[in-house]
């Protein structure tokens, strides 16, 4: 018959050092220190993209409504609800319901003439329908 402590210090060879522990860790740590930069930009770059194809799209109704109308509707809203100032408008709306940037923020919508300005600011920079031409 084996002693029992014999039983106990084979049992303890078998677990990992405080040393292996910190190493391990200390690798998880510097792979992750490589990886979030990465995928926080890649993310952002995302959401831009993103913002770009919804802004695609609100020029889209904005240009309908111009044939519609004649001019640019002097609130972004009018895309969606009947503009008293167009005779044509309709009689669906051209948008269900104005979407927000990937940022979930609004979009500035401003009208100068027969142009138009509309800038997202989600990520601090703005991204202005210009750019999308």
């Amino acid at each position: 018959m084996r002693p029992i402590n014999s039983n106990f210090s084979r049992f303890r060879q078998r677990g990992m050092t405080l040393l292996e522990i910190m190493i391990v860790l200390a690798i998880i740590g510097s792979l992750m220190a490589l990886l979030i930069p990465q995928v926080t930009q890649r993310l952002k770059s995302a959401k831009v993209k993103q913002t770009k194809v919804i802004m695609g799209q609100i020029i889209q109704a904005l240009n309908n409504y111009q044939i519609d109308c004649g001019k640019y509707p002097t609130n972004i809203d009018f895309l969606t609800k009947a503009d008293p100032d167009c005779q044509n408008w309709g009689p669906d709306p051209y948008m269900k319901k104005v979407p927000k940037d990937a940022w979930s923020h609004d979009f500035s919508y401003e009208v100068t003439g027969n142009n138009f300005v509309m800038k997202s600011a989600g990520d601090g920079k703005e991204i202005s329908s210009e750019e999308m031409q």
